[in-house]
């Protein structure tokens, strides 16, 4: 979704060369007829005002049109024209572009500058203007903006051209009843005073008329008006002009204190801005012929250790995503900007949203391209699958390392995702890492990476001994509570002297985090807490990899593993494993699991019958039962159930970590002749129905919101299956074709 907002109002969108598209937000339908009539001025057409739409309900206006000037037969200069965009309004308060069509049945081209093509709508009735009155659009073209001074609100500031006469107005201070000859000498005169005093500026409301739709008044206010931004402190600091009869403005409303301390610029730092971080969803800027990356006062940016991503990547990657828009609708991305340099990109095409939906509860987030000087800053979520294996959710690249790039990265992650929240995330142990989680994912865990965790071992223990190592790692991969933990922890502190160590220190503060004990409390999709998780792209990506074949090697790797996920699908539909016992639940699994999960089940229920299972309490329906393995009496487990509704737990913890029931469940299962086990302990996400394009079985609690974005998707996969199929062969077509054709009529019988 692309959204005109305070941090990139119409005026941005016309100056980046946005076109009008589907889905295209705007706070209000004037903001959608500001930003068409923008757009109809540099392409070359007139608009008018077509129809609007009232809700059945309430006779609130529901949607609007707004049309090319030609539109129609009513006047001898319409020739039916059946250009228009449809603004429809949402429940969110926001205007959204539903329907529309670009091309004309006539000749476009730009009018001369001094009478630009302009919105048709009722002249007001008003005096004729004055000679010494400038005529002058609502609206600049590009090149009268200014790209080298963006204004504190990521707004770009209108360029200030100078005219003899000008220097003595711009001496004096802002007063009600100042006289000027259009808005935009009322913003320039406002910008060079802000400057003088110590503040920058950016545009607020406008008003129009109820009549005729023109704009009647202005508002510029101090940059930190408001509270929508970090930066913000609810300045009330403005200026107001007004439209006259005359067609002049004048300076109606004024409030000149502001509430923060003012900073005078001087010499040539005085347009030095740095502007705070505006953000851009799903938009095709055409930033051409500013490289977005090298805006800075008209010098180029050098790279530094705080940006990694190159200033001519953003145009390359720009033309790899609008291809892959031209063929996936469901493909997002969005592109984080700070002061006009490219900071974080984030994208994630239809099938690995889709993904997300099924698969999304347990995620990694791999940054491991800072092991080396990589060129590319690359960083990806995966996921685990049905068949166990990874599955790519969404990629980004990081410009750097700060809390701010990881809030803003997890915040996209959000909106692609249609909010869904990770039960667990596996990342690295920075500080900056953990705060963002914190914050944008709360109640999430954040489980640390092992690799790190090994790498910080080698360099700590680098000179303890091999007997060291050996009671630490019992204390922690062997400990079954957190007394027993807290012992084992102490006593090896103190019997090595380690009290000073501050890495051991922090480990034990945040032993939530990667102890195994705590770990299995919390879902993580079994992804293993004593192995190192190899990179979703393995070695098809290096540290010397520039961008150009980082993107042919992206999608060589995705579709390599699509592949492999598509190869286990066919096997799962085509081939049936042997069953080892007689269990009804053997069957009833093989039926639901995919073969890479029925093994593992197989291979629990095989290991039960080594166990011996003897109840230990009873009160009610709830009973416990102590499960140890034949011959080993150090390997013990407790499993409580509960006879009314089944309720079970181990306190292995293999579901709540891994989602499958372990043996010792199995077990008491079997001692007391349950033939089925209940379906919340069989997994949606491990079954074959996790497949794309199937939204059958979804558990229970999914809510209206998050279930729609799931059938969307699915649908979506399922017509791509169709299509792929159906292009393979003529003789595949037409059973395709003819298959939809049978679902399209069934659907039609059922409305």
């Amino acid at each position: 979704m692309i959204r005109a907002n305070n941090n990139l109002n119409t005026f941005n969108l016309e100056e980046l060369g946005v076109e009008p598209c589907l889905g295209l937000e705007f706070d209000s339908s004037d903001d959608a007829r500001e930003f068409y009539n923008a757009y109809a001025i540099r392409i070359g057409f007139r608009i008018r005002i077509g129809q609007l739409y009232r809700s059945r309900t309430d006779g609130t206006v529901s949607s609007r049109r707004y049309v090319c000037s030609k539109e129609g037969f009513q006047l001898n200069s319409r020739s039916g024209c059946p250009a228009f965009i449809r603004v429809q309004l949402r429940d969110s308060g926001k205007w959204v572009i539903d329907q529309m069509q670009k091309d004309h049945n006539h000749e476009l081209g730009l009018v001369d500058d001094s009478h630009p093509p302009a919105m048709q709508q009722r002249a007001p009735r008003a005096k004729k203007p004055s000679p010494e009155v400038s005529q002058k659009p609502k609206f600049k073209l590009l090149e009268n903006f200014d790209y080298g001074s963006p204004c504190a609100s990521g707004v770009l500031n209108v360029k200030r051209i100078r005219r003899e006469g000008d220097e003595e107005q711009i001496k004096s201070e802002p007063h009600a009843g100042l006289l000027f000859n259009s808005a935009d000498k009322a913003y320039s005169f406002y910008q060079m005073y802000a400057e003088t005093v110590g503040f920058r500026i950016r545009i607020g409301q406008l008003f129009r008329s109820k009549n005729d739709g023109s704009i009647t008044s202005r508002r510029f206010v101090c940059s930190k008006e408001g509270f929508q931004h970090p930066a913000r402190l609810g300045c009330g600091a403005f200026m107001r002009i007004k439209r006259q009869e005359s067609g002049t403005w004048i300076v109606d409303r004024l409030q000149k204190e502001h509430n923060h301390g003012l900073a005078l610029q001087t010499g040539t730092h005085k347009k030095n801005y740095n502007a705070p971080k505006k953000f851009i969803d799903d938009v095709n800027l055409g930033l051409d012929p500013i490289d977005i990356a090298e805006i800075n006062n008209g010098d180029p940016i050098e790279r530094t250790q705080e940006n990694n991503i190159g200033s001519d990547w953003y145009r390359l990657l720009l033309d790899y995503f609008q291809a892959k828009q031209a063929d996936d609708t469901g493909f997002f991305y969005s592109v984080e900007v700070d002061g006009g340099r490219c900071m974080n990109i984030f994208w994630a095409d239809g099938r690995s949203r889709f993904s997300c939906s099924q698969f999304g509860d347990a995620i990694v987030l791999d940054t491991s391209y800072r092991n080396g000087n990589y060129l590319v800053p690359f960083a990806t979520f995966v996921g685990v699958n049905h068949h166990k294996q990874p599955v790519l959710l969404a990629c980004a690249l990081i410009a750097n390392l700060s809390e701010q790039s990881f809030t803003w990265l997890f915040h996209t992650w959000l909106r692609a995702m249609s909010g869904c929240r990770p039960k667990s995330i596996i990342a690295d142990q920075d500080i900056a890492l953990q705060q963002a989680i914190a914050k944008v994912f709360p109640g999430t865990l954040h489980r640390f990476s092992l690799w790190q965790i090994k790498v910080k071992e080698r360099e700590n223990f680098r000179s303890m001994s091999n007997e060291f190592r050996f009671e630490y790692e019992k204390c922690i991969y062997e400990s079954q509570t957190s007394v027993e933990l807290n012992t084992m922890w102490s006593a090896l502190i103190s019997k090595y002297g380690l009290k000073e160590n501050t890495w051991l220190k922090e480990m034990y503060e945040n032993r939530e985090s990667w102890v195994p004990f705590y770990l299995r409390t919390k879902f993580c999709a079994g992804i293993p807490i004593k192995e190192c998780l190899k990179s979703f792209f393995g070695t098809s990506l290096t540290p010397k990899t520039s961008l150009g074949e980082f993107i042919s090697r992206y999608d060589q790797g995705l579709a390599r593993w699509r592949e492999e996920e598509r190869k286990e699908d066919f096997n799962c539909y085509n081939m049936q494993p042997f069953l080892q016992t007689k269990e009804p639940i053997e069957e009833q699994c093989r039926k639901l699991y995919t073969l890479t999960m029925f093994k593992i089940f197989q291979n629990e229920l095989l290991e039960c019958y080594k166990y011996l299972g003897i109840k230990t309490y009873e009160e009610g329906t709830v009973s416990r039962y102590s499960v140890r393995r034949c011959g080993n009496e150090l390997e013990r487990h407790a499993v409580t159930l509960c006879a009314s509704n089944l309720n079970v737990c181990c306190s292995c913890q293999m579901f709540e970590f891994e989602g499958i029931l372990c043996r010792h469940i199995l077990r008491v299962f079997n001692l007391l002749d349950i033939k089925e086990i209940p379906s919340r302990y069989i997994l949606h996400r491990w079954t074959r129905n996790a497949e794309y394009g199937t939204v059958d079985n979804v558990e229970s609690g999914v809510s209206p919101q998050e279930l729609q974005p799931i059938i969307t998707w699915s649908m979506r996969e399922s017509a791509c299956k169709y299509i792929e199929a159906g292009t393979s062969s003529l003789e595949k077509y037409k059973l395709a074709y003819e298959t939809m054709r049978e679902g399209g009529r069934k659907l039609r019988w059922q409305r």
